[in-house]
């Protein structure tokens, strides 16, 4: 029979006909059925009492909700793999083996990788396979050395320099993780590794073919160019008093009044006071401009000026002397090392050594560690079938019970059965609200919960001992409300038996029974009355004493003053017109409220809680009920 033809069944649920899905033809036709017969057009990926991760795979476009379009996909593409649907009716955490299709090219991929999956787990004779057994991607690749995902482990090279090659990517370009739960490398790390080694090589050839330029201290330029850094800004202060003692020979004696210094230094360790005396001048500046190399310099600079002087052989005068001339000349002959340091290329391998890096571009195991990254790529489609079987145990576990909270709401009528949408227990004033339902947007619920018709609690929860905080909003459907406000306090149960302690921090009033709804508006009217009874009451009492203290108040009050003064408010002359007005109005609504709304528990739930779920107004009739 084509999905044209189908007959579907429906019955009466919650007051409305919903059709019913019952066989394994049902679910082949449902891209068939009309929107407008679906319950629900979207739900939120995340909050339901369904596994969250079946729904994320659902969810094609990553929006976070899944709608019909996305449901009908995973409907057919489940059904296609099962030798018959109707199997999808009974589903358990484990699936059989037997019910896979063998006759479709991807359903007999599905049914291989499943053997795989139990064989890498040694259970080469199970006949069925479950979710504990599928979900574990480390441990059914524990074993493999090759798996589709394009990262090889050093477990895969061969010989040992291989394996050290390995080890040195990791080291100088990172890594990432294999199925396995090992450590390894793609080929974007493989590609980074090796043209980092091309470009120092590069880099140093530059230095090589132009030595006496860059190079001016041949392999200790390195050195003698990090002690003339150190060293610069010592002997530039030195050659600046310099000329300022030139310019003014009586500031020399200030610029070498260290007395101060000498003070705090006296009763300590000089020796554990290099640190402070090096902030100290290089040496007692000359009105010569000349740097005096053997005598007078400051001890903490010592060593390094004498290292500096061996490599550069900047004392080369008789006196051992150094001029601001001589120094600027050996500053320029760093400008070009500077130049070439600064464009440094491959800096992350250069600890490997020039010697290996070149052994490494000259010997072509770039090409062997390329070849094992295809070797394992080459199995990506059967690692993606292997993947495929958890989502295919998923689907055959959760997807009728998707259907019978979505197209119908048959998991909410019945009564040993929760819907995925009912969260847990509200325990509120000895009573339990099993209507209970996350809240992530409050500001959607603020804007369609007054369609709900509804008594509402909005309550804050929170668990200490899991430290985790959120908002659930329960419907209260029995009893009476006079105890229930802002701030009271409840305990919520969710569905896994966790303990919330529970606040009630916003409350949407409305009738909870027939005799509620009688009585509303009454109590309203007295509530009015009462409230303007206590306002006028209170302006008249006000008014009386601020008349009556100030005519005391004034001195030399005349009698016919004090006479004048407006008499006590009296409240029981207002109450005969009060009762009028409570009658009048009672009533015009005895006749408003002799007939009135009732909703079924379905379009309760479909217009308080629409802020999660997308739900066709069409769902939303509202039937008169006389109460005669």
């Amino acid at each position: 029979m084509s999905k044209e033809q189908h007959i579907w069944n429906f019955s009466s649920v919650g007051g409305v006909k919903r059709v019913n899905i019952d066989s394994g033809a049902d679910l082949l036709a449902l891209s068939s059925l009309d929107q407008k017969l679906w319950t629900a057009l979207s739900c939120p990926v995340h909050g339901l009492e369904i596994d969250a991760k079946t729904l994320e795979l659902m969810d094609a476009d990553k929006d976070g909700r899944i709608r019909v379009p996305e449901v009908l996909e995973a409907v057919r593409w489940i059904t296609a793999l099962m030798e018959d649907p109707s199997v999808l009716l009974k589903p358990s955490d484990a699936l059989p083996l037997s019910y896979i299709r063998k006759d479709s090219e991807e359903g007999k991929n599905l049914y291989s990788s499943a053997l795989h999956i139990l064989r890498n787990l040694e259970l080469p004779d199970a006949t069925s396979i479950s979710l504990a057994e599928t979900s574990d991607l480390v441990k059914i690749f524990a074993k493999t050395i090759f798996n589709g995902d394009g990262i090889v482990t050093e477990d895969a090279a061969e010989p040992e320099q291989i394996k050290m090659l390995f080890r040195n990517i990791i080291l100088c370009s990172g890594s990432v993780t294999d199925r396995c739960g090992k450590e390894g490398i793609s080929r974007e790390l493989s590609d980074k590794f090796f043209d980092e080694c091309s470009s120092y090589d590069a880099w140093i050839r530059i230095a090589e073919q132009d030595k006496a330029n860059i190079l001016p201290f041949s392999d200790s330029t390195a050195e003698a160019f990090e002690l003339f850094n150190t060293l610069k800004p010592k002997i530039e202060d030195y050659f600046l008093r310099c000329r300022l003692t030139e310019f003014d020979p009586e500031s020399g004696m200030i610029l070498h009044s260290l007395t101060a210094g000498y003070e705090a230094l006296r009763p300590k360790d000089l020796s554990t006071c290099l640190d402070e005396i090096a902030t100290y001048p290089l040496a007692k500046n000359q009105s010569t401009r000349t740097l005096v190399l053997d005598t007078g310099i400051n001890p903490a600079w010592e060593n390094k000026l004498r290292s500096f002087i061996q490599i550069t052989g900047a004392a080369q005068s008789a006196d051992h002397t150094l001029t601001e001339k001589e120094w600027n000349l050996i500053a320029e002959k760093f400008t070009a090392y500077a130049r070439w340091q600064a464009d440094k290329k491959g800096a992350s391998v250069e600890p490997l050594g020039l010697t290996y890096i070149r052994e490494l571009l000259s010997s072509g195991m770039k090409e062997t560690v390329e070849a094992l990254i295809d070797r394992d790529k080459a199995l990506e489609a059967e690692a993606e079938h292997m993947i495929l079987v958890d989502k295919m145990v998923r689907y055959y576990r959760d997807i009728f019970s998707l259907l019978r909270n979505f197209v119908t709401f048959h998991d909410f009528y019945s009564p040993d059965t929760k819907a995925i949408f009912q969260n847990g227990t509200l325990y509120l004033e000895q009573r339990s609200l099993d209507l209970c339902l996350k809240v992530s947007d409050m500001p959607k619920h603020n804007a369609m919960v007054s369609l709900s018709g509804m008594y509402l609690l909005y309550c804050d929860c929170i668990s200490k001992s899991r430290n985790e905080k959120m908002t659930i909003v329960a419907a209260l459907t029995n009893g009476d409300t006079d105890n229930l406000v802002v701030g009271r306090n409840a305990v919520f149960y969710d569905r896994k038996g966790n303990d919330w302690d529970a606040t009630v921090v916003k409350i949407v009033e409305n009738p909870i029974s027939i005799r509620q709804a009688f009585w509303s508006p009454y109590r309203k009217v007295a509530r009015f009355i009462e409230k303007q009874v206590d306002n006028m009451a209170s302006a008249k009492e006000k008014q009386i004493h601020a008349t009556g203290t100030g005519h005391v108040e004034k001195i030399g009050a005349k009698p016919e003053d004090v006479a004048k003064a407006p008499p006590p408010f009296d409240v029981g002359k207002f109450v005969g017109i009060f009762a009028a007005i409570g009658l009048a109005l009672g009533s015009n609504r005895w006749s408003a409220c002799f007939f009135f709304r009732r909703v079924p528990w379905t379009h309760l739930v479909e217009n308080a809680f629409c802020s999660s779920w997308n739900l066709p107004c069409h769902l939303r009739p509202f039937d008169d009920y006389c109460m005669a």
